[in-house]
């Protein structure tokens, strides 16, 4: 897990996320990062914006999951 990462992490602790929000959005910011192949501190917004096409047109995911992984990314 990268420190970014551990850092989100523990501030969803902080903030008394539930167990299965904290996977998922950690786990959302893993896909996120290995779909760009870069690291998060090099992220730009325009690459949340990129993978939420990615998300709708490639991968077909309902409206709703797609949310939920911008508002995983918007927590990063």
């Amino acid at each position: 897990m990268t420190r970014i990462m551990q850092q989100m992490r523990e501030e969803l602790v902080r903030r008394n996320y539930a167990e299965s929000t904290m996977r998922s959005y950690l786990g959302t910011v893993e896909d996120f990062r290995r779909h760009f192949q870069k690291r998060l501190d090099h992220m730009e917004p325009a690459d949340i914006r990129r993978y939420q096409v990615h998300l709708l047109e490639e991968r077909k995911l309902g409206v709703g999951t797609v949310v939920n992984h911008v508002a995983a990314l918007r927590f990063l």
